[in-house]
């Protein structure tokens, strides 16, 4: 497994220690925790700190001070954590007897201030790029971090009942309720305003998040589209294509659904995957798309990748001699 964050790189390798390379101030260097990382399981990372959740449920951290990579005032509380999540600026730690425990910066998320009280019993966590959202049991959210990226959700605070799963983007959330129904919140342009499409969010079965928008699959396998609309954010271009979509991928600022029979369609910035007109015929009896921040790559039956999006993004380049894909 590999974590990246803006400027450096950490690696879990085989035998559960860890490499990291990149800028050493924002977690390039982990010499003065090395002993420490052993056994690690998983590593989070912020924009320029890493934390990794090590085998018997302790955590350590390193790189910016300020956003996260000094865990020194929590640390006698993180014990038992089973699951880290990250924003931006900090971290979110769920412990083995459901309580949550955050670092970093305090103002985007790194302190949980108004509502410890009330972070009990909880069972996932999600966070946007500087709040949580944290699943009770009960299935009522709790939220802290940055107003405008969804820490403050007082307005759809009756609203979030019966909730099963959340998904985040960099300024907003989506809730999915037990109804298949979904509740939005934070920036309004950017996902957090369901309220055009709201009609349509009805046996909602998963949502996926771009950086400003969210795409939803229905039951009977349609997709809506809320958010930036430059982003991803409107499908309206391709929404008669987008039928029997099995599976979304997200770049920052675009979408790639598979189709029941194998097809892809595309929508977003084209600069970031939105157009797959290159290699459009190409994009046949898919099996799997991965996307990276700027750029998507489908796995074909016949093990060849087909890649589209920005060309220094993770696109295979394409001459004369050498198409647009590869065998694996």
């Amino acid at each position: 497994e590999i974590q990246k964050n803006h400027a450096a790189f950490a690696a879990i390798l085989s035998d559960g220690t860890v490499v990291c390379w990149g800028r050493p101030e924002d977690g390039g260097d982990c010499s003065s925790v090395q002993q420490q990382l052993a056994n690690v399981q998983q590593i989070q990372s912020t924009s320029s700190a890493f934390a990794a959740l090590c085998g018997d449920g302790s955590v350590v951290c390193w790189g910016n001070p300020t956003n996260g990579g000094d865990s020194s005032a929590v640390q006698d509380q993180l014990k038992d954590v089973r699951q880290i999540q990250a924003t931006g600026f900090s971290f979110a730690a769920l412990l083995a007897d459901g309580r949550v425990i955050a670092w970093g910066s305090e103002m985007l998320g790194g302190d949980v201030g108004r509502v410890p009280s009330r972070l009990r019993n909880v069972c996932q966590i999600a966070a946007s790029d500087a709040a949580f959202a944290a699943i009770r049991q009960d299935g009522t959210v709790v939220t802290w971090g940055a107003p405008a990226n969804g820490g403050d959700s007082f307005k759809v605070y009756d609203e979030l009942r019966n909730v099963k799963h959340i998904a985040a983007n960099s300024c907003a959330f989506a809730a999915i309720r037990a109804d298949e129904t979904v509740v939005t919140w934070g920036l309004g342009l950017r996902g957090g305003d369901s309220g055009a499409v709201q009609d349509q969010l009805k046996h909602v079965q998963q949502i996926c998040a771009s950086w400003c928008a969210f795409a939803a699959i229905t039951s009977t396998g349609h997709v809506v589209t809320w958010g930036h609309p430059d982003r991803g954010g409107d499908s309206r271009g391709v929404q008669d294509k987008l039928q029997d979509v099995q599976q979304i991928q997200a770049t920052r600022n675009a979408f790639a659904a598979i189709l029941a029979d194998g097809s892809v369609v595309t929508w977003g910035d084209p600069e970031s995957g939105g157009d797959a007109g290159q290699v459009q015929d190409q994009l046949k009896d898919v099996l799997q798309i991965q996307a990276s921040e700027s750029a998507f790559a489908a796995i074909l039956a016949d093990g060849r990748v087909v890649s589209w999006g920005f060309p220094t993004a993770g696109v295979i380049p394409t001459t004369a001699e050498h198409e647009s894909s590869v065998e694996l």
